[in-house]
């Protein structure tokens, strides 16, 4: 009987011992720190996820060599969006899957926009580092932005042609399919009037047209001194030669989307956009250190000098790294807080959230010279 007892006694501690091990196991501290991105990287937008993504690779490469995030090793993990909003989604949630506790995407504004939907079911601290249209950040108060919106780039352009480029005639040319060209182009044309500007014309596309020549032949005979094309590079690139082609002298402007224009044209056609402008993020003219030593690294790694997606992307993912260590710890809202509260300096400048978790930062203006884009000017914050 004494026997029967010890046994008990020995399976009962042995349970235990058991059970508390299981214990153990499940309070255990994760031992990485889970951030997720995503961006397209394949198919017709990957030039802006692949140069977005290595950006931010760089970054986490940077901060794991350093130490990591609270004493931690960042496990990064970069989907493919595609660049399209159900395939954004799918990717989103493989993330979620993983464990993430912050989010750093997407490129363009359409998968960013959905992912901000999805992210703000989940409360999750995320960070688009290109996404441009204006009610991203609508979507929840858990979603923030490192580059400035679609309409300030609008008002911008539409001050920048009438003080700095001194026009009093504008025209226009749309791309009706894409939220992106419609956010810039109404808020240009808001504040043209307002500026007293003269807008001769405003004529539309849409994706997919590779002839723009009836539209600009429309153009031709108003003679505007601006031409704003509100576009990605590759529409911009087009447009330009078919431009020139039909005889019209404008100054050309646009947008953050013309960067990559000067690579899509063949050295050839550089006169097509000689002394354009466009809007962007920073300059790699820039001196200060900040700026580069990150164009140095970057160029180190990937052989090629750094877009501003990339440098949008390494901001971001050093504003999650601050904004997690502001916190001391991953909790999804204590990272919402100190986001909402961040001061940050980066590459692409000093940059708070104002109360819808955009950013309050200056606009660099570029000038294509040569095929090469040599900065211009610095717009500051609108007030």
């Amino acid at each position: 009987m004494k026997k029967f007892n010890t046994l008990l006694v020995g399976a009962t501690l042995l349970m235990a011992a058991c059970g508390g091990e299981k214990e153990v196991k499940e309070t255990k501290v994760a031992d990485t720190v889970k951030i997720g991105a995503t961006a397209p990287l394949t198919g017709p937008l990957a030039i802006y996820g692949v140069t977005s993504t290595n950006g931010s690779k760089l970054a986490m490469d940077e901060i794991n060599k350093n130490g990591g995030i609270l004493g931690k090793q960042v496990e990064f993990t970069v989907l493919d969006s595609k660049g399209d909003p159900t395939e954004a989604i799918t990717a989103y949630n493989k993330l979620v899957d993983k464990g993430i506790v912050a989010f750093i995407g997407d490129a363009p504004s359409k998968p960013t926009l959905a992912i901000a939907e999805v992210a703000a079911q989940d409360n999750m601290p995320m960070i688009t580092p290109n996404g441009t249209q204006f009610n991203i950040t609508e979507a929840g108060p858990n979603v923030f932005r490192t580059c400035f919106t679609d309409p300030y780039q609008g008002v911008v352009l539409a001050n920048f042609a009438k003080d700095n480029l001194k026009a009093q005639s504008v025209a226009i040319l749309v791309n009706n399919s894409s939220d992106y060209s419609d956010g810039v182009s109404k808020a240009f044309l808001e504040e043209a009037e307002k500026l007293g500007l003269n807008v001769v014309a405003k004529e539309g596309y849409s994706d997919g047209d590779k002839d723009f020549r009836a539209q600009l032949t429309k153009i031709l005979p108003l003679n505007p001194e601006v031409l704003v094309i509100p576009d990605y590079y590759e529409q911009a690139a087009l447009i330009t030669v078919q431009a020139r082609e039909v005889g019209l002298k404008s100054t050309f402007i646009g947008p953050d989307g013309w960067d990559g224009v000067a690579k899509t044209l063949d050295p050839s056609a550089y006169t097509a956009v000689e002394n354009s402008y466009f809007t962007n993020h920073y300059s790699l003219e820039d001196k200060s250190p900040k700026v580069q030593e990150f164009v140095k690294a970057y160029k180190e790694v990937y052989n090629e000098e750094p877009s501003s997606f990339a440098a949008l992307s390494y901001d971001s993912a050093y504003m999650m790294k601050a904004a997690i260590e502001k916190a001391g710890t991953t909790e999804k809202q204590a990272v919402i807080d100190a986001l909402k509260t961040l001061d940050y300096e980066g590459v692409t400048g000093h940059l708070t959230f104002d109360e819808k978790n955009n950013p309050v930062k200056d606009v660099t203006v570029l000038k294509i010279v040569n095929g090469e884009y040599t900065f211009d000017s610095i717009v500051k914050p609108t007030k």
